[in-house]
């Protein structure tokens, strides 16, 4: 906050560029037959759109997310996996900036997991999201 008590951006232009990278985590709870039909719902395949709409909210962060630094993405990789009653999304970004790219990961994350519920919603009402998290992240010199 500055002097007065507003909130502002930070200030990251005196820092010097670093190779940094996020990785976040995701689930999705649901009852096993939902699990089964995930490639083949009436919507689609609710797996393969979710990592599309992961990479594509990452890249949109500073958009969603008030006062978060626009980053030059290197790559975002959104992979989910069925595991028993639920979907599991990890979701990494990486970049080279002044700033971390943390929320990138958990923005895409969030997005891919809220797209497979989005998806299945029709199917099974008691869907639960949960456990979004970040799970690693990492800053090395450029």
């Amino acid at each position: 906050m500055d002097a007065s008590g507003r909130v502002r951006m930070v200030d990251v232009g005196g820092k010097p560029e670093s190779r940094r990278r996020a990785v976040a985590s995701a689930r999705l709870r649901m009852a096993p037959e939902t699990a089964a039909r995930l490639r083949e719902l009436p919507k689609g395949d609710a797996l393969a759109t979710a990592e599309l709409a992961g990479v594509m909210a990452a890249k949109r962060t500073s958009e969603l997310i008030p006062l978060c630094h626009q980053l030059p993405l290197s790559v975002v990789r959104v992979e989910s996996k069925i595991a028993e009653g639920a979907v599991e999304i990890t979701a990494s970004a990486e970049t080279v900036a002044q700033t971390g790219v943390e929320m990138e990961a958990l923005v895409a994350a969030s997005v891919a997991v809220l797209t497979v519920y989005d998806m299945a919603k029709a199917i099974d009402k008691g869907m639960v999201v949960e456990e979004v998290r970040l799970v690693e992240k990492t800053k090395e010199p450029a």
